[in-house]
């Protein structure tokens, strides 16, 4: 009968534990998408063969999310916008010796920087809309990086850094998107002008890049992305599995992006996009909070802290 008992009272605490949980969109099992794609959510607690392993907790997946809200609350954000402006005036503030670098067409650029020995890793996002989408507030798709390179500021600035590692430079870009009356095809001529711009005015200061773009969505998984640099890919790919978050970034190789990453890559310095081409609400008004997993994007933050903390 106390067996009994015992099984019975610890069934109402997992029970109770687990409604907690899903209350908070942090259930381990539960995926908006159907199935169990954000399964890999338990193996943020266990190390190898299942064992215990401490889980890192340097990057805020909460607080990261809430500034997810908080630009989507701005609405629509297309460079030069009033709305952008505003958003890139709160994002100043939120970076660690954040300041504004001009970008062609009145637009600006938002950096912040954590010291360390240079050329500087970049680690970087677009805050932007689409111009050409009514209604996208881009939630994943500008938002969602965004918000996971301030929370990872945060993190690397409050971090025990060793000796002789690299500064960090944190890169907001303006102008991603392509403004309106471009045409697909124009899309490398007309776009990413943020990005070009940052190149061509730090020219040699860049050791490496990591872009943040589609990195919250549920179901997240993060293949290498066709053009990025492979060995800076298997950096990526390690930092994961120390800090349990293997499963998002599986083998294989995806789809070539033209992206914020493409002007370093073809400055000849290495970089890597993080960004799940197969987000099914990309360049959409349904890019919106409720089709996102904080548990994904906890594993990309952690992942990405763990990268750069002791980079050399």
């Amino acid at each position: 009968m106390r067996l009994l008992i015992v099984v019975l009272v610890a069934q109402l605490v997992l029970g109770a534990t687990l409604i907690v949980l899903a209350a908070n969109d942090f259930a381990p099992f539960a995926d908006g998408d159907g199935g169990d794609r954000d399964r890999t959510a338990t193996a943020m607690t266990a190390g190898p063969a299942g064992s215990a392993a401490a889980r890192p907790e340097r990057f805020d997946a909460r607080r990261a999310f809430a500034l997810i809200r908080e630009q989507v609350g701005y609405g629509p954000r297309p460079a030069g916008s009033a709305a952008s402006r505003r958003l890139s005036a709160r994002l100043r503030r939120l970076l660690p010796q954040g300041r504004f670098e001009p970008v062609p067409g009145g637009l600006r650029n938002v950096v912040g920087r954590v010291p360390g020995r240079r050329p500087a890793i970049v680690l970087g996002a677009h805050y932007d809309t689409e111009a050409t989408v009514p209604g996208h507030v881009g939630a994943n798709d500008g938002a969602a990086g965004t918000a996971a390179v301030i929370e990872a500021a945060r993190a690397l600035r409050a971090a025990r850094r060793p000796r002789g590692v690299r500064e960090i430079r944190f890169v907001l870009f303006d102008g991603e998107e392509e403004p309106p009356g471009s045409r697909p095809e124009d899309f490398e001529r007309d776009a990413l002008r943020g990005s070009r711009a940052y190149v061509r005015a730090h020219p040699g200061q860049t050791r490496e890049m990591v872009l943040l773009d589609y990195v919250a969505n549920r179901g997240l998984r993060l293949p290498r992305e066709g053009s990025s640099t492979p060995y800076l890919w298997s950096a990526v790919r390690a930092a994961a599995r120390r800090v349990g978050a293997a499963a998002y970034f599986p083998p294989g190789t995806g789809a070539t992006v033209l992206d914020d990453h493409t002007p370093f890559l073809r400055a000849g310095v290495p970089a890597v996009d993080l960004i799940d081409f197969d987000y099914r609400f990309a360049d959409s008004s349904r890019d919106t909070p409720d089709k996102l997993s904080p548990a994904a994007l906890d594993a990309v933050g952690e992942t990405v802290v763990e990268l750069l903390r002791a980079r050399r």
